[in-house]
This record gives C-alpha cells, sequence and structure tokens, in this order.
C-alpha cells in the first residue's frame, strides 16, 4: 500500500525540479503526526534533545550566536515507534530516485526544538569539503502556529527573500547545496523534524 498516489508524488517532484525546493501540506495523517508529536512530547519531557552544534567531525563546534536549536537523532532501528515515518520517508526517497535520478542511498534526522529567541542564520546544508547531503526536508510539528510567532524558514534566492511559515503538518524539501537558507527568531518554540538525504550511508559521509 502506498502513502501517496503516483501522480502526487510526480506533482511534488516536478516542483522540487524546477525550483529546487517544494512546499507539501498536510503530508501526515492525522494519526501519524499524532504519534509523532507525542514522541517529540516525550522527548522533551525526558531531556533527550541536546544543544546544536556546528560543522562536522573535527570542525564541530557550538555556537549560540549562528545556531540556537536543540536536537534529538532518530534512529530506525531504537526508535520503533516512528516507524511508519520512516516507511513514508522511504517511500518518498524511492520515487525521488526513480524520476530524478539522483543516487539517494540512505537518509537522517532529528527532533529539531528552537527554544524562544533562538535562529539559525543564513547557510547551506553542505558542510565545507563534504557533498553527503542531496536533499534536505524539514516537516514542521507546530500546533497554531500564527502570524509573528515567527521561526519561518527564508529562502535566499538572487534577488529576493522567499518567507515559509513553519505550519504544522508542512513539509519543505530542498537542494542541500544550493538552497541558501535560514531560520528566522522565533517568538514562540519551534518543533520540527529535520533531516537529509545522502549519497552515502549514514556514518560514512567523511567519504563525500
Amino acid at each position: 500500500m502506498s502513502f501517496y498516489k503516483e501522480d502526487v508524488y510526480v506533482d511534488w517532484i516536478d516542483q522540487l525540479a524546477s525550483k529546487d525546493y517544494v512546499v507539501i501540506d498536510n503530508y501526515l495523517s492525522s494519526s501519524l503526526l499524532n504519534a509523532v508529536v507525542h514522541f517529540f512530547t516525550d522527548r522533551l519531557a525526558e531531556d533527550d534533545l541536546k544543544k546544536a552544534g556546528i560543522g562536522s567531525l573535527g570542525d564541530h563546534t557550538i555556537n549560540k550566536n549562528v545556531r540556537g536549536d536543540y536536537v534529538y537523532w532518530l534512529s530506525k532501528e531504537n526508535d520503533d515507534s516512528l516507524s511508519e515515518f520512516f516507511e513514508q520517508s522511504q517511500e518518498f526517497i524511492q520515487k525521488i530516485k526513480r524520476y530524478c535520478f539522483l543516487s539517494i542511498s540512505d537518509f537522517e534526522c532529528h527532533l529539531a526544538y528552537y527554544p524562544i529567541g533562538t535562529g539559525y542564520k543564513k547557510h547551506l546544508d553542505q558542510f565545507k569539503g563534504r557533498d553527503n547531503r542531496i536533499l534536505s526536508f524539514v516537516l514542521y510539528l507546530n500546533e497554531n502556529w500564527k502570524m509573528g510567532d515567527g521561526g519561518e524558514l527564508i529562502i535566499h534566492e538572487a534577488h529576493k527573500e522567499i518567507k515559509i511559515a513553519p505550519l504544522n503538518n508542512r513539509l519543505i524539501l530542498f537542494n542541500s547545496a544550493t538552497v541558501v537558507h535560514e531560520v528566522a527568531q522565533t517568538n514562540q518554540p519551534r518543533k520540527s523534524i529535520t533531516g537529509w538525504m545522502l549519497n552515502n550511508p549514514v556514518g560514512l559521509g567523511f567519504l563525500g
């Protein structure tokens, strides 16, 4: 059983190919969304999220002036209550591989929590000297978000900025190497699952 019809996937992938990003609303079913939100709430209550850094491997540092979120890395093996989310992600990846001829071999993702007054300054999702990340994705989990709450994703193009609200159950997928973006300062806590589709298996990014 497929999560979406083939023509729906094709439409999303066409938008991604033409603009380097696509915005998809109401991505998860209501039952799966509730399960994901419940899992996030539990991880926060257990204080499982840790301060995120910037850079990779030996260049990894903590810089609160650049990036203010806290993260919890998800694992298909350990976080089995999210198995349906991983299955849906894998199905989407297979469609992208089929229609875009991309050599995606794996994906990784984490919970991301931005407290009030934090953000993430303008950047690309490719690390210096590494090209392991092909596509980035963000699934927002912000119930009752409204104008003024902040935390928008701002995409920087040559002559304009595109501001995308972090609405609950909204998925954004974009090219990791070309889409310059930032997270606007939050006026309310901001929650998401953030991840990357990779051209090497998880853990082998240093080979990219």
